[in-house]
């Protein structure tokens, strides 16, 4: 029997979440960083959760988490990446086809039940996740959608035919007068 699969069988349905919600050790600690966010095994709910909302790969979910706490979280891709592998191997999740060699999944109807069953726990872990976002410099999500419509106007005026001088200077100066701008606020 693989280890998992133990822990699996002696922790319950879900494998140990069922704390309902706590809050120890969480939030911000009045120094301007932020707590612990997640306990053991709450990847696995936030993950269910956001896989039930919408199938996608590892790569979308960390970058969904980073965008739910407003930059304060971002798992790593060896964090992830097992994770979800646990989740197949339990049968609460499945793979949907790969996407550009990246592996997509879903949220199986056993890995919906066990969310359910656990929607007290999982709705903490995600209060943790919300106060994180507002805790965070980075929450503002007006200001990430100008940065990456900022970084896409860039990108498209600069691929391709090389731009003039004079298009250069206006570009340089325009960025130039948003950091002066910003570094005022």
């Amino acid at each position: 029997m693989k280890r998992h699969e133990h822990e699996h069988r002696s922790r319950g349905s879900f494998g140990g979440f069922g704390r309902g919600g706590e809050h120890r050790g969480h939030g911000p600690r009045g120094d301007g960083r932020i707590g612990r966010l997640l306990e053991h095994g709450d990847l696995r709910f936030v993950i269910l959760a956001l896989l039930k909302d919408k199938p996608g790969h590892g790569y979308e979910l960390i970058r969904a988490l980073e965008e739910r706490t407003g930059g304060a979280y971002r798992p790593s891709p060896g964090v992830i990446y097992p994770t979800l592998s646990l989740l197949e191997d339990e049968g609460f999740v499945r793979q949907t086809g790969a996407e550009g060699g990246r592996k997509a999944y879903e949220v199986t109807e056993a890995g919906s039940e066990a969310l359910e069953k656990n929607r007290p726990a999982v709705d903490a872990v995600f209060g943790r996740l919300d106060e994180a976002a507002r805790s965070s410099p980075r929450s503002s999500p007006r200001v990430e959608r100008a940065m990456q419509n900022l970084g896409v106007a860039l990108r498209l005026r600069l691929q391709g035919e090389r731009p003039s001088d004079e298009q250069i200077d206006v570009i340089a100066a325009a960025l130039d007068e948003a950091a002066a701008k910003i570094e005022r606020v």
